[in-house]
């Protein structure tokens, strides 16, 4: 029987994961679903294991439940599955009351046979921090989102109470702990199923056939062609209004925008800047331009001989006429970036002195700094339009060309797309042209993450940056729940990345999607992550 259970369960995994598709039916997609271009392929169905990408930007919130979500509007979190929460004076010991009756998809490759309970949310979270959990090291044992964050040290255990109560217990205050788990990346598995496929000794396959609690599940993957969700008809917050979307993950570029105009493609994520002017005149197409959580900026490889010099970092950051990228990348919809975090964020600070552009300037630190004959430097740039820059070639070709105005020659290198779990493959490079969409509206997200000791530890620090000063800010504005005490900190911490320029900030996008008018129901957020249950057709 076990050999049995296995055949059956690995010749699903190569029928779903390599059929060569029939060609999706466009008619009936209207009448019952609708398609979603312009994401790429994903690395895994598990938000668990990436960093950003289709997988945690679109997939998570349709597949999956998470205790807590993040209300758009005040960025706070509010009850999901976690009905209640309690916390202890010491801020240490979070409890939350799960929601009675929250129900697992039921697969052809799993059937449930209970509701989502504590259990599953220990399982879940367990999997990150302990390394003797049976899954820690399935799918690689890297949790970069979590890592980016020390997850792992902070959070010291997770007890269910009850088959309703879990309880985590923290290693010290952390008072981004409840926006942490509600966000995309924090959701909750089914240990049932996890038990059933360490049974078959088929254990990968929980990342690759997603068993969740959200209002779709998997239907059908087709490699670089398309993914199909279908609605989960026992979904615990009413069903979804559409039977299926489809995710179309066959082109990208101009190509997603001509299977909009013919009616192939519904909805389109992060449109190129210069396909906006055709969408607008499209009396079929409405987009939807909703502020977003996100940062473009150069991080700045501070083990190069030069760039270990300040003076070379602030040089390069005064050449940049950022409003000629506003201009030619964002067509008016971007703003400047002064900092890290973005205008709509309560910690925000304005720097315009050290943010600015100043030619002479920057030609006098260069001099100072003995490159006064000029400087030859290397910049990776990943290709893919995305909310914090919707044309990432064109920033590339005008920052070279500021560059080659103060005498750094400025060789552009570039690939399809990127995220921090690459940098060691390109760990010789001297830039690198990217961003960073936030999960939560605290500081900290952003922050964190990309610059902290500990980031830079696990490799995923995009400057190769320590600065225990600036860490030692972090940790403080994370143990008290003082307002004024938290900005002063993070005032304090821009201060340093504005005074030593491990990144050197460019833009703020706004996050654009496109849709057909028949369709209404989405969601608008600073988030990326939104489910797409009350989507519907309208005739």
């Amino acid at each position: 029987m076990k050999a049995f259970l296995r055949l059956s369960l690995g010749l699903l995994g190569i029928g779903l994961l390599t059929a060569c598709g029939e060609d999706i039916d466009h008619q009936d997609v209207r009448e019952n679903r609708f398609v979603f271009c312009g994401h790429g392929k994903p690395s895994t169905f598990n938000p668990q294991l990436v960093d950003s990408g289709i997988t945690a930007e679109a997939l998570s919130p349709q597949l999956y439940d998470t205790l807590l979500t993040l209300d758009p509007e005040s960025h706070q979190p509010v009850a999901s599955i976690a009905e209640s929460w309690t916390v202890n004076d010491a801020g240490t010991e979070y409890i939350f009351k799960i929601k009675d009756g929250v129900s697992f998809q039921t697969t052809p490759w799993f059937t449930p046979t209970r509701p989502l309970n504590a259990q599953d949310v220990v399982f879940s979270f367990k999997r990150i921090i302990d390394v003797n959990h049976p899954y820690h090291d399935i799918g690689g044992g890297f949790y970069p989102w979590f890592a980016g964050l020390d997850f792992q040290n902070l959070v010291q255990d997770v007890i269910a109470l009850d088959d309703q109560t879990v309880k985590f217990v923290l290693s010290q205050p952390n008072f981004a702990f409840l926006a942490n788990i509600a966000t995309s990346h924090a959701v909750i598995l089914s240990k049932e199923y996890g038990n059933e496929l360490i049974t078959h000794d088929e254990k990968a396959l929980i990342d690759q056939f997603p068993i969740g609690s959200g209002p779709f599940q998997l239907k059908e993957y087709q490699p670089n062609d398309l993914i199909r969700l279908e609605r989960h008809p026992a979904y615990w917050n009413t069903q979804a209004k559409m039977k299926q979307v489809v995710f179309d993950i066959s082109h990208r570029g101009t190509g997603t925008l001509a299977k909009l105009l013919r009616n192939e493609c519904d909805v389109l994520a992060s449109p190129i800047s210069s396909q906006i002017p055709i969408i607008q005149e499209s009396e079929q197409l409405e987009i939807d331009a909703t502020p977003a959580n996100n940062v473009s900026f150069i991080a700045i490889n501070t083990d190069h001989p030069a760039l270990s010099d300040v003076r070379v970092r602030q040089a390069l950051n005064l050449a940049i006429n950022r409003q000629n990228i506003l201009d030619s990348v964002y067509y008016g919809t971007g703003t400047q970036a002064y900092t890290l975090l973005p205008p709509n964020s309560w910690a925000y600070q304005k720097d315009s002195v050290k943010i600015r552009y100043d030619r002479n300037y920057a030609i006098a630190l260069l001099r100072e700094a003995g490159f006064e004959k000029g400087l030859n430097l290397t910049m990776w740039v990943p290709l893919e339009p995305r909310a914090f820059d919707p044309s990432p070639r064109k920033t590339a070709e005008l920052i070279q060309a500021s560059f080659a105005d103060i005498g750094v020659k400025l060789e552009i290198l570039t690939n399809d797309r990127f995220d921090r779990t690459q940098l060691d493959s390109i760990n010789s490079i001297d830039l690198l042209l990217t961003g960073w969409i936030g999960d939560t509206g605290d500081p900290d997200n952003f922050f964190r993450p990309l610059l902290s000791c500990e980031s830079e530890r696990v490799g995923l620090n995009v400057s190769m940056w320590c600065n225990e000063d600036f860490d030692f800010l972090l940790d403080l504005a994370l143990e008290t729940q003082e307002p004024r005490y938290r900005l002063n900190l993070y005032r304090q911490a821009q201060n340093i990345l504005n005074e030593e320029f491990p990144v050197i900030p460019l833009a703020h996008g706004v996050q654009f999607r496109v849709h057909n008018k028949s369709l209404t129901g989405f969601k608008s957020s600073p988030f990326n992550a939104q489910p797409f249950d009350n989507v519907e057709r309208i005739h």
